[in-house]
C-alpha cells in the first residue's frame, strides 16, 4: 500500500497544437478513404467494405473533432484574456 507521505499530485496536463493535430488526423482519414475507393470492389468480394466505411467515419468524427477543439482553443484564450484584464496591476 501506498503511504500517504508518498502520494504526489499529479501534474499539469500538456497542452499543445491540438488543432493541428486533429486536423492532421483528418487528413489522414480522408486520404484513407480516397485511396481505398478505387479498390471498393475487392473490398465488397472479400468481405471488408467495413474498412472504406471506416475511414470515412473516422474523417467524419474528425470534423467534429477539429470544430470541437477550434471552439475549446478560443474559449481558453478568452479566460486568458479575461483574467489577464481582471487582474490588477
Amino acid at each position: 500500500m501506498w503511504k500517504k507521505s508518498e502520494l504526489r499530485e499529479a501534474p499539469a496536463p500538456l497542452e499543445g497544437p491540438v488543432v493541428g493535430t486533429i486536423t492532421g488526423g483528418t487528413i489522414i482519414w480522408f486520404v484513407l478513404f480516397l485511396g481505398q475507393l478505387p479498390f471498393y470492389g475487392w473490398f465488397a468480394d472479400h468481405g471488408l467494405t467495413r474498412w472504406v466505411w471506416t475511414c470515412l467515419a473516422g474523417g467524419g468524427l474528425g470534423l467534429l473533432g477539429i470544430w470541437y477543439v477550434r471552439k475549446r482553443d478560443a474559449a481558453i484564450k478568452r479566460d486568458a484574456a479575461a483574467k489577464a484584464a481582471a487582474a490588477p496591476s
